[in-house]
Formats: C-alpha cells, structure tokens, sequence
C-alpha cells in the first residue's frame, strides 16, 4: 500500500488553494469546477483540499476547521535547506506564527505556523539523507 493523498478539510478551497501558492510555494494541480475540492503540486503524494460541504456529502461527521480554535492533532511538514527565509515567506503570506525556526535536539531547524484555516505547518530542514544513507534520530 502507498500514501496517495492528504486531504485536508475548509471552508474555501479556492481561498486556501491560493495562500499555499502565495505562502509556501505550491503550484495549483486541479481544482474541481464545483470549487468543493481542489490539489497542489507537492511531490509524490497529493495534497488536496474539500470543502466542509464534502464530508457532509459523504455522510463523515468532523470538527470544521477554524483559525480561531486550537490545532487539530496533525502537522504538514514542508522541507527547504532555508528555514527562516519560508517561514519569513510563509508569515508575509498570511501564515500565522506559532514557533520561530530553532534547532531541535537532533540537528534538525524546525518552524511551526497555522495556515488561514487553522491547520498546523511545519517548516523544517530534511531530516534523512535520501538514496540510503541513515541518521540516528
């Protein structure tokens, strides 16, 4: 089996669509006519976006997500080699702060944020070598 995609539920697709260009640097993939579900280019797994009227069709009961209520107990992990510079991006861009960028006990420089809906973002630098190569964590 393999992770294929990562939804996250809000009130504006559209909306949110363009703050992750704006803030993080995400090209729109798709955004479905209806304007109820839309995806970004993010690599290998998609990131995608449905309106809260969705899980409603889907018969799914869920908190809506709300800036102004705690975070939800998952964090978006983006990966540059500059921590500071996407944070400062991301905060310019309508992020909201939540944890400068620091280096954690492992070696790695992490940030955390809130989009426009309240999700949680982290910034950080990568924290396995790819191709290979492992780090005791």
């Amino acid at each position: 089996m393999q992770l294929a995609y990562t939804i996250l539920y809000v009130a504006d697709v559209p909306k949110t669509l363009g703050h992750y260009e704006a803030a993080y640097g995400c090209s729109q993939r798709f955004l479905h006519e209806s304007r109820l579900y839309g995806e970004l280019e993010t690599g290998g797994t998609v990131l995608g976006f449905a309106a809260h009227e969705m899980a409603e069709m889907n018969d799914i009961a869920m908190r809506p997500s709300d800036p102004k209520d705690i975070t939800g107990p998952v964090n978006l992990t983006f990966t540059t080699e500059d921590v500071r510079a996407a944070y400062d991006h991301a905060l310019a861009n309508g992020a909201t702060p939540v944890m400068p960028p620091a280096v954690k006990p492992w070696g790695q420089t992490a940030s955390y944020m809130r989009d426009i809906n309240g999700h949680l973002i982290e910034i950080a630098t990568p924290l396995l070598e790819r191709h290979g190569a492992k780090e005791d964590v």
